[in-house]
C-alpha cells in the first residue's frame, strides 16, 4: 500500500526543517518547535491540515514584523539547499502558505516574496488570493514574470492564472473573461522550457472550456512557430477534440468520411469491478487518398441516480494510407481508486472517428 502523502510531515522531515531554522532564526528554540508542531490531534490531520498547523506554528516562532519574516523565510530557503534539500518538495508548500495566509495585505512585499520562493517550491496556489484581492494589477506582476530569467518564475505566471487550476480557489473574473492573461500566454508560446509550454497548453485548455472561439483563434495565429508551440496548441485544444468540436477539427484536418467502423465488438459484455473491458474493432479508409485518422472511445459510466457520463479516451493519431484497414484491440481497466467510483449495471461503449461518434454498443458491470 502506498504511503500517505501526509506522512511527508514526519519526524525526519521536522528535524531537517527545524535545523535550518535553528540557523536562519536569531534564538530558535527547536525543542519548543518541535513540541508545538506534534500537539496530540496531529495525528489525525490529513495532508493540507498538517501543512496549514506548520504554518500557524512557523508563524509563532517568527517576528510580528512580515517584512523581516520575508527576510527570515528567505534565509531559511537558503539554509535548506546549503544542506541539500533538494527543489520542488511538496512539504514545503507551507511557504507559499505563509505568504498567502499572512501577506496578503502587502502585495509589493509578498510580490517580491512569491518570485523568490517559487524558485524553491511552487507557489501557483498561493498566488490565486492576490488574483482575487489585486485583480489585473495582479496580472499585471505575472505579465512581468512571464519575462523572467528563471523558468520556474515563468511557470507561475501562466500556471498561477489558470482559470480552472486544478485543486485551487477558482478565479471567476478569468473565467468569464481571460483577456487579461493572454498576454502571458503570448510571452511564452516559445519558451524553452517545456516545464512552462506545458502550463501554456494548460493554460489554453481551461480557457477553451468556457471561450473555444479564443483558443481556436490562438490556434490560428500561433500556427508555423515552430513543432513545440504547434504542441502546446495541440495539448491546449485536447477538451475541444474530445468534444468534436467542428472548428478545430477542422483546423486539424480531421475529417470522418469515408472512414469506415467495421466489426466492432465487445469481448467481455459482463465484467466486475476490477476487471478490463476488452473489445475490438477494424478501420477502414475507403478514400482514395491517404487522410489523417484521430480514434478516440467513449465510455458512457453510469452514475448514482441512474443516468450516464461520457468520458473520453484517445486512441491514437495517424496516417492511414488509401484503402489501409486495420485491426484494433483494446482494455479498459475498472479498477477502483480515490478519485472514482463505479456504479452497477448498465454501461455504453462508443468509437469516435475524427469526433464524429460512431456505434454504440452496451455491456454490463457487476459486483
Amino acid at each position: 500500500m502506498a504511503t500517505p502523502l501526509k506522512n511527508l510531515y514526519s519526524p525526519a522531515f521536522y528535524e531537517r526543517l527545524s535545523n535550518a531554522l535553528t540557523v536562519s532564526i536569531p534564538e530558535f528554540d527547536k525543542e519548543k518547535f518541535i513540541k508545538a508542531v506534534f500537539i496530540p490531534e496531529f495525528e489525525s490531520k490529513e495532508l493540507k491540515e498538517r501543512m496549514k498547523h506548520t504554518t500557524s506554528v512557523l508563524h509563532d516562532f517568527l517576528p510580528e514584523d512580515y517584512l523581516q519574516t520575508i527576510v527570515l523565510i528567505k534565509k531559511t530557503i537558503e539554509q535548506l539547499r546549503i544542506q541539500g534539500i533538494g527543489e520542488d518538495g511538496l512539504a514545503y508548500m507551507f511557504l507559499p502558505d505563509y505568504i498567502e495566509t499572512y501577506g496578503i495585505d502587502d502585495l509589493e512585499s509578498s510580490v517580491e516574496a512569491l518570485e523568490f520562493v517559487t524558485q524553491f517550491v511552487s507557489c501557483e496556489f498561493a498566488v490565486r488570493p492576490f488574483i482575487l484581492k489585486y485583480g489585473n494589477d495582479m496580472i499585471l506582476r505575472m505579465q512581468k514574470w512571464s519575462l523572467h530569467e528563471s523558468h520556474k518564475v515563468r511557470r507561475l505566471a501562466s500556471e498561477g492564472s489558470r482559470p480552472r487550476l486544478p485543486w485551487a480557489m477558482g478565479i471567476p473574473f478569468l473565467k468569464k473573461d481571460p483577456t487579461s492573461i493572454l498576454p502571458i500566454l503570448e510571452n511564452l508560446k516559445t519558451d524553452p522550457s517545456a516545464y512552462v509550454r506545458r502550463s501554456v497548453a494548460n493554460s489554453l485548455n481551461d480557457i477553451a472550456k468556457d471561450h473555444p472561439e479564443v483558443v481556436l483563434n490562438m490556434a490560428k495565429n500561433w500556427s508555423g512557430l515552430g513543432a513545440e508551440t504547434a504542441a502546446i496548441i495541440k495539448h491546449g485544444s485536447r477538451t475541444l477534440l474530445k468534444q468534436g468540436h467542428t472548428d478545430i477539427l477542422k483546423h486539424y484536418g480531421l475529417d470522418d468520411a469515408g472512414i469506415l467502423l467495421k466489426d466492432f465488438k465487445i469481448l467481455t459484455p459482463q465484467i466486475r469491478i476490477g476487471e478490463s473491458l476488452e473489445f475490438s474493432f477494424t478501420i477502414l479508409n475507403s478514400n482514395p487518398a491517404e487522410q489523417k485518422v484521430r480514434l478516440e472511445y467513449a465510455i458512457y459510466y453510469k452514475k448514482q441516480h441512474g443516468q450516464n457520463t461520457k468520458k473520453v479516451y484517445k486512441i491514437s493519431e495517424r496516417i492511414y494510407p488509401a484503402g489501409a484497414t486495420t485491426n484494433i484491440v483494446r482494455k479498459q481497466k475498472f479498477v477502483l481508486i480515490t478519485t472514482r467510483k463505479f456504479h452497477l449495471g448498465d454501461h455504453q461503449l462508443s468509437i469516435i472517428i475524427n469526433g464524429a461518434e460512431k456505434d454504440i454498443l452496451h455491456f454490463e458491470l457487476t459486483a
